[in-house]
């Protein structure tokens, strides 16, 4: 579909100080640190969201694949946003947390929306493999490595696509939520909300309260863990045949929740960073 196609696009964000961070070379060191860290997070969050469909779901395994990425997908623009709020190299570091993040992201959202299709093992990877998600984002982190620029022509023509990207998701998002009751949410959608905006953010914390660590490092992995869900978790859904009205509205609803929760997890942040 020709939303799903331009959903490759995403990870582009064509602001200028996003593309000032990201048109920086990574060094493999910070990669192996900051990434772990990171991959650590999405990993614990996609656990937990799976523990919370095995018991709250009432949907099918693939409707529940669907809704269950929600609880470790992250909105990198709104990110870029929050981290404004740390000093200059939080934006770097973000960078680099997204770049290992968003490849391990939808891997496990892939993977387990294929499974809910009942795929083989062999068309499953099959999938995983040419998911424009994956490429991209893995794209990205192999010219991030090389230290080699994006030439100057084909940047700006995938800047201008990722431009009209993220408005066609949006509406794309809107479609989706037609005759929708977006709110109260239902126990599986509040658990799923709880563990990327609470749980998260509460665990990183907890590791700095206990090791007494601070600075940008911490600050923006706390950041990284309380943002609310991607916009495009639809579009994936609907891709592999879930239930996308049901996503979109676990979307909003994390959005939401979100713009509560955020500016007082970032203000916790900015005091670590200190």
């Amino acid at each position: 579909m020709a939303v799903y196609r331009l959903a490759l696009l995403l990870p582009v964000v064509p602001r200028p100080a996003v593309q000032r961070s990201f048109q920086r070379p990574i060094e493999l060191g910070s990669l192996l640190t900051i990434g772990l860290l990171a991959a650590l997070l999405v990993t614990v969050g996609f656990v937990l969201a799976m523990l919370a469909g095995s018991f709250l779901s009432k949907d099918t395994m693939l409707d529940t694949a669907g809704i269950s990425q929600n609880g470790w997908r992250f909105n990198t623009a709104l990110g870029f946003v929050a981290i404004t709020a740390l000093p200059a190299e939080g934006a770097a570091i973000l960078a680099i947390v997204v770049g290992v993040a968003i490849p391990l992201a939808n891997l496990y959202a892939v993977t387990g929306l294929t499974r809910g299709q009942s795929h083989s093992r062999l068309a499953q990877l099959g999938e995983i493999a040419r998911n424009p998600f994956l490429l991209a984002s893995v794209l990205g982190v192999l010219v991030g490595l090389s230290g080699q620029a994006v030439p100057a022509g084909i940047s700006a023509f995938v800047g201008r696509l990722a431009d009209a990207a993220i408005p066609v998701v949006l509406l794309s998002l809107g479609a989706a939520l037609r005759q929708s009751r977006i709110w109260p949410p239902d126990r599986y959608s509040l658990s799923i909300s709880a563990i990327k905006l609470l749980v998260l953010p509460a665990l990183v914390s907890g590791v700095v309260l206990i090791t007494g660590i601070r600075g940008v490092v911490p600050a923006t992995l706390l950041i990284f863990a309380a943002l609310p869900t991607a916009t495009a978790a639809h579009v994936l859904a609907a891709r592999y045949g879930a239930d996308r009205s049901r996503v979109a509205i676990v979307v909003m609803q994390s959005t939401a929740l979100g713009l509560l929760t955020l500016p007082l997890w970032t203000a916790l942040a900015a005091s670590l960073a200190q």
